[in-house]
């Protein structure tokens, strides 16, 4: 089977132009189609002519009849500058005197001294690698922290502890130190090891 070109087959062979042939396409475009011809609005142009001079004309009759008296521009008369500044006037407070001979007195408890001690357990890891990077975590709080091997039932164990403390409030202070960079798992115990 042949293949058709279906493209060109409907199209006359194109002839190449000569110069007769120029001319009757010329004589044949110019009866057909006419070029579009540019036409300026002779009113429009008119109308506006007619606006910008009568403006010039309203603009130069009244340029006269300005009021010379009212025509003047206005001046301020500049305040006087004071040189001194107004004195100041005594005033007398009671709390300046008062104060300096005022105390104030707190009765607080002494706190017993404890004997026992308490430690602070802030995670269990299986690999000391994890063990390792809680303590530097803790480090730049700057408390120092100790990592505890124990071997038990459940295998082996890396406990990250910080104490002894000698108070429950020193644990509890770097406790809450510890919760400002987002280790919540600490426990404060009694120190037994």
């Amino acid at each position: 089977m042949s293949q058709r070109d279906y493209v060109s087959r409907g199209r006359a062979p194109q002839k190449k132009n000569t110069k007769k042939t120029k001319n009757k396409n010329t004589a044949r475009r110019g009866r057909n189609q006419q070029e579009p011809q540019v036409t300026v609005p002779w009113v429009t142009v008119a109308v506006v002519v007619a606006l910008l001079l009568g403006f010039a004309w309203f603009l130069w009759s009244i340029k006269d009849n300005a009021d010379p008296d009212t025509a003047q521009p206005l001046t301020a008369e500049p305040a006087p500058i004071e040189d001194e500044l107004p004195e100041l006037p005594e005033e007398e407070w009671e709390y300046i005197k008062s104060l300096p001979g005022y105390e104030v007195e707190v009765e607080v408890a002494e706190q017993e001294k404890s004997d026992k001690r308490y430690l602070m357990q802030c995670a269990s890891f299986r690999t000391r690698a994890q063990a390792d990077e809680m303590r530097a975590k803790i480090a730049f709080q700057g408390l120092e922290a100790q990592i505890r091997h124990s071997d038990g039932a459940n295998g082996e164990w890396f406990r990250v502890i910080l104490g002894p403390f000698d108070a429950k409030r020193d644990a509890e202070r770097a406790k809450h130190a510890l919760r400002k960079v987002n280790i919540t798992t600490c426990q404060i115990w009694f120190w037994n090891l």
